[in-house]
């Protein structure tokens, strides 16, 4: 019971934290729905893993910012812990734990939530939602290829038109090192980290970053250069003709030299997915990595990888209008009203009835009136978008009959109660 004495709470979320009212949260839920059958479509199964690591297993492996933005802490048991930072280095764990009890090569997709410790603005949070899609045990450019076309199936399925998969191979960044001998291997991180940028912030504040972490102007654009002049590598043009045997469309294929993904675990390919219709960045993006999980294994286990970009996606077909209508709707899709106590009991069977049937069902739960008993029940189907409702009142039952009214069009029909449920079964097909 309320006490008036107690001090009053004010109702809010942590900053960088949200809550989904059901409307959201059927958006949400039918973009993962729709992941999870393309994923499962290439043969990939779930895996879960939990909210927290020892601290050593996660740090380290996103490079200096990401270990500045991971939660950390000491737990009652003194342990050093962290909250899951992203999927990839857990899963790099649980191949190194549980090698001998996987198939390989093991295909795994994850969708959980992970937490970063950002500077909130638009399109950033400090929790949010992944999907992650990854083959471990096999270096293959068909696995590469595979990765990719599952990426482009789930955007045409989710409704997508014109997007592009742009694609590079940060071989061609450790050459500078190795080959070319441009740049100190100690410098290739921080090179790549700019480069990553070069969409957001553009060629001469690239440029410029690249001198204030210690280059030399010439050195700079030597770099740049000498990158945005290099052709695609025999592994990417491997790829490349695996895909086109599947039958992606080669129209949506862009190679550029200079997209990095700033991530430091990264090996070989990497891609992302871009909408032309909303360019406020990629909307997935992925890539090979064949040495993270040797870190946990103590030997090479290669493997290749994407990661949706779960709300930049949900906005995009939220300004793209890809949302199919009826997701507006309830999760309820009949209403069975009530007309009196007396009748509340049949409500009750009528209800079960549609429910054995497989469809969702809701009864009246509130107060029933004596006068305007159905009002109440009408506004109510109507604040929650149920888009049926069903009266079996004393003259329905007399006559062993049921309506059934839309809410959409307010037209109604009346039948028998198995008529009824089969028009209903109709409808729902």
């Amino acid at each position: 019971m309320y006490n008036s004495s107690m001090k009053k709470i004010e109702p809010k979320t942590l900053k960088g934290f949200r809550d989904f009212l059901p409307l959201e949260a059927r958006k949400r839920q039918y973009v993962i729905n729709t992941l999870k059958s393309v994923f499962e479509l290439y043969g990939f199964e779930p895996l879960e893993t939990p909210v927290l690591e020892y601290e050593e297993i996660l740090t380290g492996k996103y490079g200096d910012e990401g270990d500045k933005l991971m939660y950390r802490f000491e737990d009652n048991g003194k342990r050093r812990v962290a909250m899951r930072y992203d999927q990839t280095v857990p899963l790099a764990r649980v191949v190194a734990q549980y090698q001998n009890q996987l198939a390989f090569p093991f295909k795994r997709y994850q969708v959980q939530n992970v937490w970063r410790a950002e500077n909130t603005q638009k399109g950033r949070y400090r929790e949010f939602i992944q999907c992650d899609m990854d083959t471990v045990g096999v270096d293959s450019p068909l696995a590469d290829a595979e990765i990719i076309t599952a990426a482009a199936k789930a955007y045409q399925n989710l409704g997508f038109k014109n997007f592009k998969i742009v694609i590079n191979d940060r071989i061609i960044f450790s050459d500078l090192v190795t080959s070319r001998q441009v740049i100190e291997e100690k410098d290739l991180p921080m090179v790549v980290r700019c480069l990553d940028k070069l969409k957001k912030i553009g060629r001469e504040k690239v440029l410029e970053e690249m001198v204030k972490n210690g280059l030399t102007t010439e050195q700079s654009t030597d770099i740049l250069q000498t990158i945005e002049m290099q052709k695609p590598t025999e592994r990417l043009t491997q790829i490349m003709k695996a895909l086109e045997d599947v039958g992606l469309d080669q129209s949506v294929m862009t190679f550029s030299p200079t997209l990095a993904r700033g991530l430091d675990y990264y090996t070989g390919m990497i891609f992302e997915i871009e909408s032309e219709e909303y360019p406020y960045g990629s909307l997935c993006g992925g890539g090979r990595y064949n040495e993270l999980i040797g870190m946990f294994a103590g030997k090479d286990i290669p493997a290749v990888g994407l990661a949706v970009g779960f709300d930049r996606t949900i906005e995009a077909m939220e300004a793209l209008n890809l949302f199919p209508a009826e997701i507006n709707n309830a999760v309820t899709q009949i209403l069975i009203t009530v007309f009196s106590e007396e009748l509340k009991d049949k409500a009750l069977q009528i209800a079960s009835q549609f429910r054995l049937n497989k469809i969702a069902t809701e009864i009246y739960l509130g107060e029933i009136k004596e006068k305007n008993a159905l009002e109440k029940q009408l506004k109510y189907a109507d604040a929650k978008n149920i888009p049926l409702v069903l009266f079996a009142g004393p003259q329905e039952l007399e006559k062993n009959i049921v309506t059934l009214r839309d809410m959409k069009t307010r037209e109604q029909q009346s039948g028998t109660l198995e008529e009824i449920i089969k028009i209903c079964i109709s409808l729902n097909q």
